[in-house]
């Protein structure tokens, strides 16, 4: 099952070229290569939430199990997308860290090379050797070694990080390096600003979970209006009989599109 839907997904990227970077051994974040456990994770979530709704409301084990296969599928594509979404998020956090421990380093007198490295053996204890962040200084400092000028290193990291604070510190980082600028300035001018946006989005996501719990409790409530229904007895409301497959498949759809207008509501990026 596993390799049948690897398939899938891969036809879906079959548009997108792929880069390995300068090195030629580095990661693209624009996509999320899911593992076995992740397809696990995401069909069974979706056929858990898909087979129980359809269970609840038509009480058919066979229709609930194909509808809960059906689900499954579904929810892959967007648990590949939540994962995704996850990385680069605890990537742009790493990256807070990367300017933390250079805006140190330069603030010390060190150049460029020593700041980076210095940076390297911070953030190898902090996050640890597979931390995105430390492979990426790693690559970054295997091409210094190999003569590669650290402005193509960072936008090459920048072009595959797909985050845009990479790219405008890559980009800003390039002419202020070849026009003998202040890199100190520089980088702690970014640390700032990116601490000020992460910390506006935290604000905003303390604001809005409140109407995050909202719309989870009113997605669980006509689950629980049926299941309430059924054990005072009132089989009219769980029948299978034509008006009642009607409303319930029109119920199903309208709380369907309530949930994804409201999930986009609350999805606020800066």
């Amino acid at each position: 099952m596993g390799e049948n839907m690897l398939k899938i997904f891969k036809q879906n990227e079959s548009r997108y070229i792929r880069q390995h970077g300068l090195m030629g051994d580095a990661d693209d974040y624009h996509i999320y290569n899911m593992k076995f456990i992740d397809y696990i994770t995401g069909f069974s979530i979706g056929f858990a939430g898909a087979s129980i709704t359809m269970y609840i409301f038509f009480r058919v084990i066979m229709f609930s199990a194909i509808c809960g296969a059906i689900g499954g599928m579904i929810l892959l594509k967007h648990y590949r997308g939540y994962r995704l979404e996850k990385r680069k998020n605890t990537l742009l956090l790493e990256f807070r860290d990367l300017l933390e421990a250079l805006t140190t380093s330069y603030s010390s007198g060190k150049n460029t090379m020593e700041a980076f490295s210095d940076a390297h053996h911070d953030l190898l204890e902090l996050h640890g050797e597979h931390a995105d962040i430390v492979k990426e200084l790693r690559l970054i400092l295997n091409g210094i070694t190999n003569n590669i000028i650290i402005e193509d290193l960072l936008m090459d990291f920048a072009n595959r990080s797909d985050l845009d604070d990479v790219n405008s510190f890559a980009n800003i980082f390039e002419s202020t390096n070849r026009q003998g600028g202040n890199i100190k300035q520089i980088v702690w001018d970014t640390r700032k600003i990116l601490n000020d946006k992460i910390e506006i989005e935290m604000e905003i996501k303390t604001m809005i979970t409140e109407k995050e719990n909202e719309l989870n409790v009113m997605m669980i409530m006509p689950l629980v209006i049926m299941v309430s229904l059924n054990g005072l007895g009132t089989m009219t409301a769980v029948s299978n009989n034509l008006n009642n497959i009607i409303v319930k498949i029109v119920a199903l759809v309208i709380f369907g599109t309530a949930y994804a207008i409201g999930r986009k509501i609350i999805s606020i990026k800066i």
